[in-house]
């Protein structure tokens, strides 16, 4: 094999172990937080996808360390147990990009770190500990929702207005997750209906009306669409509907059909390939659900630049696989 060779199957060794489909994924959790919190992103919001998609990747490589051993029965095909990446090369990434998130959401400032640091032992915790445990699914929804916080924090300092959306969030991880525990050996439909009828209920849930989110500013500028003191005794003006509001039911739609007929078709034939079908529908429904909750909090571009990134997802889904 020549040299060429060797390094392009190195690399897809390590695309395969990162599982580098699934990083689509991961920006939208920063940027919905920061849209959830009211603001724009800024240099801190950067510095906080480089601490999620350190952290992302970090549990992807720990995954396949912990899991080594189940994967030579059930994956044998997998980078490590197929002797393509090394288990200890596997355990010093994971180390390695967890201090790098960490050292990045550092330079995001203190809250980003408040927040990046339960979500790394989150992370660690769940491929180490939890994962083969009923609190296993529960964690995964947790990290997806601190990640989500991470963005709030980093941006604004501030959390608590981003807890509504990271809630939904974490709810359709914990049912992905649920169904992932089973995509090796099938026969479990109740975890695909489960999961189908929690995208029922989120769909309602981004689509519901209710009072509008904080629209996106910056710390300096005021808010856009802010209404200037009215003369006493005049009618009040009308407020404008939001352009972002027009595409919450479009973004929400697009979420509801990339799960609903794979975990319809897991419900109703629970083999192995139809439950891995469905995992992989689930993670990459992640992204419409990012932009769907960005747009709910009124930030229209930030809703966009996430939905844009499906379509790479995609691609990548059919040269590396995303479960």
């Amino acid at each position: 094999m020549s040299p060429a060779a060797r390094r392009a199957g190195r690399l897809r060794a390590w695309a395969e172990l990162l599982r580098l489909p699934a990083l689509v994924t991961v920006p939208g959790d920063v940027l919905a937080g920061a849209a959830a919190a009211g603001a724009r992103p800024g240099r801190r919001t950067l510095l906080a996808v480089g601490t999620s998609v350190c952290l992302y990747e970090a549990g992807m490589a720990l995954n396949d360390w912990a899991d080594r051993a189940e994967d030579a029965v059930d994956r044998p095909h997998r980078p490590l147990p197929s002797g393509r990446v090394r288990p200890a090369a596997a355990l010093t990434a994971a180390a390695g990009l967890t201090a790098v998130g960490l050292g990045l959401a550092a330079r995001a400032g203190r809250p980003a770190l408040a927040v990046a640091v339960p979500l790394a032992a989150t992370v660690w915790a769940y491929d180490l500990i939890l994962k083969h445990t009923p609190a296993g699914p529960a964690a995964m929804g947790a990290a997806r929702a601190l990640d989500l916080l991470l963005g709030a924090a980093a941006t604004t300092g501030r959390t608590r207005p981003a807890l509504p959306s990271a809630a939904l969030l974490g709810t359709h991880t914990l049912a992905v997750t649920t169904v992932s525990r089973t995509e090796t050996h099938g026969d479990a439909p109740l975890a695909p209906l489960a999961a189908l009828a929690a995208t029922t209920l989120l769909a309602r849930a981004l689509t519901r009306p209710g009072p509008a989110g904080p629209r996106p500013t910056s710390d300096a500028a005021t808010p856009a669409g802010a209404l200037a003191p009215r003369p006493t005794g005049t009618a009040p003006t009308p407020t404008p509907h939001r352009p972002a509001d027009a595409v919450v039911p479009a973004l929400t739609a697009l979420y509801a059909a990339t799960v609903a007929r794979p975990y319809a078709h897991a419900v109703l034939n629970a083999s192995p390939p139809l439950t891995q079908r469905a995992v992989g529908a689930g993670i990459r429904a992640t992204v419409p659900l990012q932009a769907a909750l960005a747009a709910r909090s009124g930030a229209r571009g930030a809703a966009l630049l996430t939905a844009a990134l499906a379509p790479l997802g995609g691609r990548l889904a059919r040269k590396v696989s995303i479960t």
